[in-house]
């Protein structure tokens, strides 16, 4: 799929969303803006500053989770082709057989079956499409608790072959005084190598990427019940980052925490 046809893709599913809001089928959503400062990155340059949008909601025929991330690097060079600037962004959304077909698709701990879909696009060659089956599961003392099992796909210049990805991501509350902390995140784990033996710049290494966040409830600690305003730390561990195999030339082994605001409306 080209690249324009993918931006295609990507503004017709935002329009579908807008007009099903217009005819009831939305029945929740959050939006955020959030800012990060971290360090000790790798592959990218060592400093980065990231303003994140990020939008969740339920719709009677599923889920979709989005984001964009707007970097800035403080330093020369980088990865990506602008040097001291890129995005990043995932669009999500995920069918629910529950929801669609009207019966329960519950067994032990899961409470839905859901077609899970991503596509990843940014600047520079790292569009890819994932698709797979998606689970959501019910664990005590959790505000929601996904698995999504993906098969990717990348698009342009890299290896064609395809890899296998296990994501979970979770959200859990704990009450502190007159506030709470917020512990979320997701793990990416892609399980298995993909090698071009012609061209071993194009291969994509099996990688693990753990990335939660642990927040304080700042607007409700001023008595802002509906205003969420979090601070906290991210942390970021991600082995063989983008698929790059670690070696003594070149590290790509990520280890490092950034400090981060966000704002939720």
């Amino acid at each position: 799929m080209s690249r324009a046809l993918s931006s295609f893709v990507l503004a017709s599913g935002l329009l579908l969303t807008g007009n099903a809001m217009a005819d009831g089928m939305l029945q929740w959503q959050d939006n955020s803006l959030t800012y990060l400062y971290g360090q000790n990155y790798k592959v990218d340059p060592d400093t980065q500053q990231t303003i994140t949008f990020e939008h969740a909601s339920a719709w009677s025929w599923g889920d979709l989770w989005f984001f964009v991330d707007n970097s800035w690097y403080n330093g020369v060079g980088g990865s990506n082709a602008n040097g001291h600037h890129s995005y990043y962004g995932e669009f999500s959304p995920r069918l629910s057989l529950g929801k669609l077909t009207g019966t329960k698709f519950e067994f032990g701990p899961i409470t839905d079956v859901l077609l899970a879909t991503t596509y990843e696009f940014g600047e520079g060659d790292v569009d890819s499409y994932l698709i797979g089956p998606g689970f959501d599961l019910k664990v005590p003392g959790f505000n929601f608790f996904t698995l999504n099992f993906y098969y990717r796909k990348a698009e342009g210049n890299r290896v064609r072959s395809g890899a296998w990805q296990v994501t979970p991501a979770w959200s859990i509350t704990f009450p502190a005084g007159r506030s709470d902390i917020l512990f979320d995140g997701y793990i990416d784990w892609v399980v298995n190598n993909r090698n071009d033996n012609n061209n071993p710049s194009r291969s994509y290494h099996a990688n693990f990427h753990f990335n939660p966040q642990i927040k304080y409830d700042l607007g409700k600690a001023m008595g802002y019940e509906a205003k969420h305003m979090y601070v906290g730390v991210e942390y970021d561990y991600w082995s063989d980052k983008y698929g790059i195999k670690d070696s003594q030339a070149f590290r790509t082994d990520q280890n490092t925490f950034s400090v981060i605001a966000k704002y939720h409306f």
